[in-house]
């Protein structure tokens, strides 16, 4: 985009405040939802991912920054042959992490296994003896989403993460995918999908460094067009 098409700061603002504005929307639907189908919270998420999009756009041509969610374009996916007014949803969520600190993590687990149980200080064979163990506790205690909040202090680093949620005809019967949650997941049923992920500042850097040998190798040609006959 050239600098008169780029974006002004006020325009980056004023998305920001709408991502704020659908956020608040958002929120009031799903608390005010008459069931799990409410079409007002299906169309609240909507009204917010593309208020985030906006801005992720904005904030990248005005400031290079970019924020934490990926939503890739309709190239980067099938088309939606799903249902228009989809009476379920589900919500797929992965997200890999790396052990980097096998202590803290093995110490967080203890500090939780010590306060439910605090007989069991320095037993030596509890669950939280092995790193499988304190996982399990930890996983146990709390929410996926507290742990990815609070990752670090578990000993943990971030890997990529996705987000998918998908339309249906019906809910599935209890029990009925629990075994294998994420076989038969039909992509032209997506309706939004949220990647995060170290490979789009690879991409970006990679894209910067083209840029690089680009300018150096035109400097080198213009230093080979300097030379000029004396004479003429």
């Amino acid at each position: 985009m050239s600098d008169a098409a780029q974006s002004t700061a006020a325009e980056v603002r004023a998305a920001a405040e709408a991502v704020k504005t659908a956020l608040d929307r958002h929120l009031a639907a799903v608390e005010r939802r008459s069931g799990e189908d409410d079409p007002a919270v299906y169309e609240a998420f909507n009204e917010l991912a593309a208020a985030a999009e906006e801005y992720d756009e904005l904030l990248y041509d005005r400031y290079d920054e970019v924020t934490p969610f990926e939503i890739p374009g309709t190239e980067d996916m099938p088309p939606y042959t799903g249902p228009e007014e989809p009476s379920a949803l589900s919500v797929l969520i992965r997200r890999d992490y790396t052990v980097v600190e096998p202590q803290r993590l093995l110490a967080q687990a203890q500090r939780v296994e010590a306060a439910d149980e605090p007989s069991a200080v320095g037993a030596g064979d509890e669950a939280t003896a092995t790193v499988h163990g304190a996982l399990g506790v930890l996983f146990g205690e709390f929410e996926p989403d507290e742990i990815a909040s609070r990752h670090k202090e578990f000993g943990l680093e971030e890997g990529d993460s996705t987000l998918w949620v998908t339309a249906g005809d019906d809910t599935a019967d209890p029990g009925e995918w629990l075994e294998a949650p994420f076989e038969n997941v039909d992509p032209q049923r997506v309706v939004c999908r949220f990647d995060v992920s170290a490979v789009f500042d690879e991409d970006d850097l990679e894209d910067d460094e083209d840029l690089e040998d680009e300018i150096v190798l035109d400097e080198d040609e213009d230093e080979e067009l300097e030379p000029l006959d004396a004479d003429r």
